[in-house]
């Protein structure tokens, strides 16, 4: 029986740590105090979130090996209610890069070393041997997920898996062109604000920042229009201060793309929303 609960057991027994995914791509969170969020964490945040749980929790930081955990009574609910299974690629020692569309596709066979491929929804994940750190929007169209992040289980893919090349660890090392428009704006905070930041207190930012993922993550329609809306609340509440930095961007953005929302949508709904504030 090939349900997503045999498919993690089976991941698991290679080596491969596993999380079930509900609809949406969401993560759940890893045990009973934590289902629905009620602990405060954030299933798309790249750290787990704050939670009184022996382990921690929450997207690939509940990724496990262990089948004890698997199938015991905490996950159990979850895989009741799970639509696909998630790995974190560099617990297991990979890296995907995760080409969205047909143009990053050319674009990985005409620059990168052939490897496992497998097939997505828009795209092709290309599988490497050897991990790195994570970014979104390396170039148009095209993510790395290896530590501190998760990728579907889309199947075992056709090829033979390489190593992972300079090629693709050079690709974090120079500023993604589709950021620049929001690089732009964080960086110069006193040409909106000048003195002290009202908002630099951290409880009181990453209150906003969750509260804006969490948006994000709960909308089940009209993806796009909240996307926008939400990062035209954010920017109202700090784009004239400079208290946003490129982690609390990249949290809104790392949100809006596990949804489905790809990065040139991400960076023209923050560009369109500074337009109209006027920054």
């Amino acid at each position: 029986m090939n349900t997503p609960v045999h498919t993690a057991l089976d991941l698991a027994g290679r080596g491969v740590p596993v999380l079930p995914l509900r609809a949406g791509k969401v993560p759940f969170g890893n045990c009973r105090a934590c289902r629905d969020n009620a602990c405060g964490g954030r299933p798309n945040m790249k750290t787990p979130g704050p939670c009184d749980c022996p382990r921690p929790c929450h997207a690939w930081a509940a990724a496990t090996t262990d089948p004890a955990t698997l199938t015991g009574p905490a996950w159990a609910p979850m895989w009741e209610q799970a639509h696909a299974v998630a790995y974190h690629p560099g617990g297991a020692g990979l890296t995907v890069v995760d080409l969205d569309n047909a143009d990053a596709i050319i674009w990985a066979r005409q620059t990168l070393p052939t490897t496992r491929t497998v097939p997505t929804t828009r795209g092709e994940h290309w599988i490497y041997r050897g991990s790195m750190q994570s970014a979104n929007a390396v170039r148009p169209g095209v993510d790395i997920k290896s530590t501190m992040s998760y990728a579907r289980w889309l199947g075992p893919g056709t090829g033979t898996m390489t190593d992972l090349p300079d090629a693709v660890r050079a690709l974090i090392a120079k500023e993604p062109a589709t950021v620049r428009p929001v690089l732009h704006v964080i960086t110069a905070p006193a040409r909106f604000g000048g003195g002290e930041c009202r908002h630099r207190s951290p409880a009181y930012l990453d209150r906003g920042i969750a509260m804006a993922e969490e948006r994000i993550t709960q909308a089940t329609s009209a993806v796009h229009s909240t996307v926008y809306g939400t990062f035209l609340a954010v920017l109202s509440a700090h784009g004239r201060c400079g208290c946003l930095t490129d982690a609390h961007v990249g949290r809104l953005f790392a949100a809006a793309q596990a949804k489905g929302e790809g990065a040139r949508h991400c960076n023209d709904a923050w560009t369109n929303a500074l337009t109209r504030l006027g920054l």
